[in-house]
């Protein structure tokens, strides 16, 4: 099963690497866009992120706030973020719960690791629709972040 464009976005309330919850709803003057990752420190998690943090300026502009999630703890992400100088909100799934729900979790990922998010964007506008869904079954792909663009831009 997987979801759509037109799906309502689950909600949740996840930790950032602040330990402050960080509530999607909280979110409804802005679309959003949620990027889960499978790990920090990571070779094409670290070139996504950074591509996302060098095209912050686009997001803002076009009114969209960027939450990235994995199941990494807070405490790795925020060494993460700091290493990197990320410059939006890294989330943590430590539980898979947001993962699993929007269908973006590996059971079985590689070295024998079970339970760790795909690579996978979501595009949510200010009603809480999804409006832009991929999920990357090939950790070493990046999302599409052209359609993602475009995908906001309409909003």
């Amino acid at each position: 099963m997987t979801l759509n464009i037109g799906d309502k976005a689950p909600t949740f309330i996840l930790k950032n690497s602040k330990l402050e919850d960080v509530d999607l709803t909280s979110f409804s003057d802005k679309n959003v866009l949620l990027l889960f990752f499978p790990l920090a420190f990571t070779g094409v998690c670290t070139t996504e992120l950074c591509q996302t943090r060098d095209d912050i300026a686009k997001y803002n502009n076009m009114n969209a706030e960027v939450l990235a999630i994995s199941v990494d703890s807070p405490f790795t992400l925020a060494k993460f973020k700091e290493e990197n100088k990320l410059n939006f909100p890294l989330l943590s799934d430590f539980n898979k719960v947001v993962s699993r729900s929007y269908h973006a979790l590996y059971e079985e990922f590689v070295a024998g690791m079970k339970g760790v998010s795909k690579r996978a964007a979501f595009v949510v506008d200010k009603k809480g629709i999804i409006k832009y869904a991929e999920v990357l079954e090939n950790a070493g792909n990046l999302p599409n972040f052209e359609a993602i663009h475009a995908a906001i831009a309409k909003l």
